[in-house]
């Protein structure tokens, strides 16, 4: 593979400058780069996470799913067999870029067909570049059900991090549901519209804790089981320890708290952070952190790690793990009440927090001064035939049956709307503040064509729902690229001022970003990766009910597809095995 300096340089998003980046990251002598072979089996399985036993769908008969470990530079190769016999699957690997491998980014739809019952589907992708990021579902509602899972990227060998730290250990947080994704979907496609409720339970890597005498029966509910102990983190008095904490819940922004200890925010999706402390870390759907946390309290009793919910009226409990300081038994609870968290409505202080988040001295990447192209994306709750649906600038989208990817590289245009959806909404005369007169919208499967290598601004305006005075939080997703978070701001965006506060200098770099009530975010992006790449609400009911556009960007320079990515739609004359 080469060699490595002995400071890691965060490489710049740009595929043209990709091979330079490399060029100086490569200096003195380093092992090998791997090849990571997995096999996974998708079932599904009866399991009790949360002490209440339902069937949650399992890599190897396991969820959360097993951890993929690698090292920047590895090429990681994941054997996929549907063993679920009546659904498909598609796996997203979240946060990694698919440079030169946009048919492994795994969106059904978008970039492959789905992988039908008993079929075998090989992913083979590199991951350049180190850091936190996350694989899930990206089929239907799938990932609600358990399919979900981190991958690791670690430096090489003999490189170190800018930062201390004496052990890393891994921490995803979920939301979790009884009923099916079935039922949910089914719901949220109906007349009249069911909604799919608050989650039953939080789940902290896959354990939980939910009231079994509101179950009914000890029969699918067992307070008793195993599966449902709490998970304990371990700690030794006086070191220092990264967690990577990973939000996969389908619908809960959370907040994650250690009874008693600070956290500094070191990293996220990837990118270094200028260290903050917080007392507690806001976390939406789709995003990672790196936190440190030293273990300086009282060791002779044991905390709460808590994990609530915020930016909705919470009805679901408080999550609770325990934090173990050794030798004190890990079964022994902490004396005190569980941390409640911040108030679930306070916007003021989530938006601080992000604003707070910064590139690390000496990592950031500047981004282009100006931007060749801007969308703008309003967020509203609409209705389509009566169906509740979510639209963007008043288009709901849908996908089609042959995936984009295929559809353009084959040239089989008529498999999706040529119409490009609208760019922006009438800013000045519509009131984010109310519910809006004309709900109704129409839907597409139209897409956005970016010129390749264009600079390209998405500025997010969120709204007012169908209900009086409520606006949703959206953390937004975009798949192929990361990108810089140019800012936040309350109200309308104003095009004309706004932009003149944008942070130039420092902006973070991430792939998932936070759209907050009645609020903006701006982000910017070069169109650099050739492919064609979903952007969407991370919310999982909210993009099966349309919130979210894809992207074309340089699709001529894709090379040769796979046949085994096609077999759907229009595609299945092009045949489906390698």
């Amino acid at each position: 593979m080469g060699v490595f300096q002995h400071r890691w340089l965060p490489c710049s998003p740009p595929v043209a400058v990709l091979v330079l980046c490399l060029i100086l990251c490569m200096s003195t002598p380093s092992a090998e780069a791997r090849v990571r072979h997995h096999r996974w089996e998708i079932t599904y399985q009866f399991k009790s996470p949360d002490c209440f036993q339902k069937l949650a769908v399992t890599i190897n008969g396991g969820t959360p799913g097993p951890t993929i470990d690698a090292q920047q530079g590895d090429t990681v190769v994941v054997e996929v067999k549907n063993g679920l016999l009546t659904e498909n699957v598609a796996i997203h690997w979240h946060g990694i870029r698919q440079i030169g491998t946009p048919w492994s980014d795994g969106t059904e739809g978008v970039t492959q067909c789905p992988i039908l019952p008993g079929e075998t589907f090989i992913y083979k992708f590199v991951v350049d570049r180190p850091g936190t990021y996350i694989y899930h579902a990206h089929y239907g509602m799938q990932r609600s059900a358990g399919l979900h899972g981190s991958i690791i990227v670690s430096l090489p060998g003999g490189v170190k991090e800018p930062f201390e730290y004496d052990e890393d250990r891994n921490i995803i947080l979920n939301d979790w549901w009884h009923r099916s994704t079935y039922e949910q979907a089914v719901g949220l496609s109906s007349i009249p519209f069911v909604w799919v409720g608050e989650p039953q339970s939080l789940l902290i890597n896959g354990r939980g804790r939910f009231n079994c005498s509101q179950a009914g029966t000890t029969a699918v509910c067992n307070p008793n089981s195993p599966q449902c102990s709490p998970y304990v983190l371990t700690v030794v008095p006086g070191k220092t320890y990264r967690l990577r904490i990973t939000s996969i819940t389908s619908l809960s922004a959370l907040n994650f708290e250690i009874e008693g200890h600070n956290m500094t925010i070191v990293e996220t999706d990837g990118h270094y952070v200028e260290p903050f402390v917080v007392k507690n870390l806001n976390i939406y759907s789709g995003e990672t952190y790196s936190v440190l946390v030293k273990a300086d309290r009282d060791p002779s009793r044991n905390y709460w790690a808590a994990l609530n919910v915020v930016s909705r009226r919470p009805t679901t409990p408080t999550g609770l793990a325990v934090f173990n300081y050794y030798p004190n038994h890990p079964s022994r609870s902490p004396p005190t009440a569980p941390p409640t968290g911040p108030l679930w409505n306070d916007t003021d202080y989530r938006l601080d927090q992000s604003l707070r988040i910064r590139a690390r001295r000496g990592y950031a990447v500047p981004p282009p001064r100006t931007a060749d192209r801007v969308i703008t994306f309003l967020n509203t709750q609409n209705r389509i035939n009566n169906r509740t649906r979510w639209a963007v600038n008043n288009v709901s989208f849908t996908l089609p049956h042959t995936p984009y990817l295929v559809t353009l590289k084959q040239g089989l245009l008529h498999a999706f709307s040529q119409e490009p959806p609208p760019e922006t909404y009438d800013y000045q005369n519509y009131d984010i503040y109310a519910v809006a007169r004309n709900p109704n919208a129409t839907s597409s499967d139209g897409i956005y064509r970016l010129e390749f290598d264009s600079t390209v601004d998405l500025v997010l305006q969120n709204a007012n729902t169908m209900n009086p005075n409520n606006s949703e939080t959206h953390p937004w997703h975009l798949h192929g690229h990361d990108f810089w978070v140019l800012g936040y701001g309350k109200g309308v965006f104003d095009p004309e001022k706004d932009p003149k506060n944008y942070n130039l200098m420092d902006p973070i770099m991430k792939n998932t970003v936070p759209l907050h009530p009645f609020g903006w975010t701006a982000i910017r992006f070069r169109a650099d990766n050739p492919g064609v790449w979903a952007f969407h609400c991370h919310i999982e009911s909210h993009f099966f009910m349309g919130m979210g556009v894809v992207f074309e960007e340089g699709v001529d320079r894709v090379g040769r597809l796979p046949t085994s990515i096609m077999g759907c739609g229009h595609a299945k004359v092009l045949g489906r095995k390698p």
